[in-house]
Parts: structure tokens; sequence; C-alpha cells
């Protein structure tokens, strides 16, 4: 499916963005997009919230969707590259689950084009949970009775219930329950003028007249809505030559050209949100930027060829804090069990 590149130098297209959204402030809306072909229900979402958690899904029994994705914290691990099974490191930092619903693509390349997709690939990446195949997945999910059961309660007219397709169905539903309302800016956009500070409107402002929200805009600061699969992606850095180039390796990583070796995709990323951007340090696809107000100068220089002053940098790292939404409360799942004996390999290899 075509894919939405788009440069975020140009004014033009800063004014255009802003028509398109009619106004370039939204509330997150309640409730992310929900495919027709999985609606979500009460025990299709605790059967997914239940294997999130549960570290028998990687190969070793050490790492869980949680382990890279904490839900108890801003959705993400803190850590430059994700650690999986045997320590083994990707070359790309774990992005954030919380709001990941409201992304039309999944992964920082865009890879996966629903949430459907993206959770079950870590399952079989080898440098993740590491599983060796979907096989070795479902054999090891079918000796646990508690998942057969629950399994075949949640889908009753699959033959059989325990399949990849529903095990990412059941992921998929409780992830699209992870949604962080109410933040300070929405409160400010509903109407609460009082919920964002001085400083914080001030940034807001300048947000908006530094160019920032020609990448980041709408809802979920990702860009424009678009069809689930259809990607919205920006060349990073947009202007290379700048001291950042070299100093956090921008350039090393092609991006999405991994994934469509296409030279028109070389350093080509899809936009993340903003949305609890103050929780989710180190930044960008390496992890490579400790904190947001070197975050801040970096993005404005590479994506914008603009220099910031430190009272402009203090005040759009405000107003990011203030993007930061209430988080629903998670409780840990009881997994199901296997008395009197064990589905992990005696050998840790």
């Amino acid at each position: 499916m075509k894919q939405w590149q788009m440069t975020c130098a140009t004014g033009a297209l800063l004014l255009s963005v802003a028509v398109a959204q009619a106004s370039p402030w939204q509330a997150l809306p309640e409730q992310p997009p929900i495919p027709e072909n999985n609606p979500q229900s009460e025990a299709k979402i605790e059967l997914g919230k239940t294997l999130y958690f549960d570290p028998r899904l990687s190969k070793n029994g050490a790492i869980s969707c949680n382990s890279c994705h904490n839900v108890m914290a801003g959705g993400e691990d803190n850590r430059p590259n994700s650690v999986g099974v045997h320590d083994a490191r990707g070359g790309r930092g774990a992005p954030s689950v919380w709001n990941a619903a409201f992304l039309s693509v999944q992964f920082w390349d865009g890879r996966a084009e629903s949430l459907e997709a993206q959770a079950v690939g870590p399952i079989t990446n080898p440098v993740e949970m590491a599983m060796d195949d979907d096989a070795a997945v479902l054999a090891r999910l079918n000796q646990i009775p508690g998942y057969v059961e629950l399994f075949k309660a949640v889908f009753p007219e699959s033959d059989p219930a325990i399949s990849m397709e529903n095990v990412a169905k059941a992921i998929a539903s409780y992830e699209r329950t992870l949604i962080t309302p109410n933040s300070p800016f929405d409160r400010y956009v509903k109407g609460e003028k009082e919920a964002l500070n001085e400083q914080q409107v001030r940034g807001m402002e300048t947000f908006l007249n530094t160019g920032c929200v020609a990448c980041h805009s709408g809802a979920n600061f990702s860009g424009p809505d678009l069809p689930m699969g259809q990607g919205f992606f920006m060349k990073f850095p947009t202007f290379a030559g700048s001291e950042y180039d070299a100093k956090y390796d921008l350039l090393s990583d092609p991006g999405r050209y991994e994934v469509t070796k296409a030279d028109s995709d070389k350093n080509m990323w899809r936009v993340p949100t903003l949305r609890n951007v103050a929780l989710t340090a180190p930044y960008f696809h390496n992890g490579k930027v400790a904190n947001l107000d070197e975050a801040v100068r970096v993005m404005a220089k590479t994506q914008l060829n603009k220099d910031l002053s430190a009272e402009e940098t203090a005040d759009i790292v405000a107003f990011l804090n203030g993007l930061t939404g209430e988080f629903p409360v998670q409780t840990m799942p009881r997994l199901p069990p296997t008395p009197n004996t064990t589905v992990l390999p005696l050998a840790d290899k």
C-alpha cells in the first residue's frame, strides 16, 4: 500500500496541515479506531492482557511484551536498546505502547500495518522474545490448560482456537485500551484555560510558530489521520549536515529503507507520537539523546533548520510536559498455571 511521505521543511506544508486539521489543536479521543474484524470484548481484552504479561511467550521464559513496553511506566523501558532473550540487543529503542492504537502503522519503520501485525512480530524475533517459529509458540500455548480454555471461550468460532491470528487479536485488543486522555493540554483545548500554565501556553505557541506541527499534528501529535496500514513518514534528518548527524549517529540506520529497499525511503521514519514524551527518554530511534531539552534542539535544527534560543527550548519542553495524560490503572493478571510440570526448556539456550 502506498505510504504518505512528506518533508516538513516548508511553510506551505505547515499551512496545508493546519487547514486540513481545521485546528492544529485536538484533544485525544476517548476511543481509538477498532477494526471490524477484531471487535473489543472484555474477555478478549483480559486474554490479551494475560498474554502481554506472560514471559512464557519468550523462548527461555524471561521476556514478556511488558518487559520492553512497560505499562506500569511510560509504555517503553527507558533504554537506548531493549534487552531481549540472553541479553540480545537490537539497533532501535522500544516505542511506547501508550496511544499506539492511534498510529496508522507500527514500529519505527512502519513495517506492521496494524496493532495485530505488531503484536506477534517480537515473539519470534531472534533479538527479542526469540521463539523458534509460530509452531513453537502455538505448541507452548497448547501445553497450558488455562490458555486452551481461555482461547476456546474468546474465539468459539475458530478451529483451532489457539492460532497466531487469535494471539494477535487478543493482544491488540488489550493494547487498544492503553489510552492516556485528559492531559493538561486536552483540558486546555476543551476550555479549561488554567490547565496549562503561562510558560506552557507560550511553549504551545512556539511549537506552532516554529513549525513543529508540520509533522507532529493531530490529536496524537503523530501526523494526520490516515487509514490503518497507510503510514505517515518523514525524513530524519531532513536538513543533514549539522553537528548532530555525527554526535547522535543519525544517518547510519537507513530507517524504512530496510523494509522497502527503495532509495526514496532512506532515513525515512514513522512520525512518533508526542503524547507522554516527557516520560519516554532516551529519545529517537536509537536512544542517543538523554533528555528532552536536547531532543527539542536536535529536532528544530535537523527538521526545520532552526536554532532555538534557551527560552524557546524551555517553553517547548514545558508545553510537551503538558501532553502527559492520565494513565488507566493496570493490575497484574494471574497467569494460567502448569500444575506439576513446566513448559519451559530445562536447558536455557
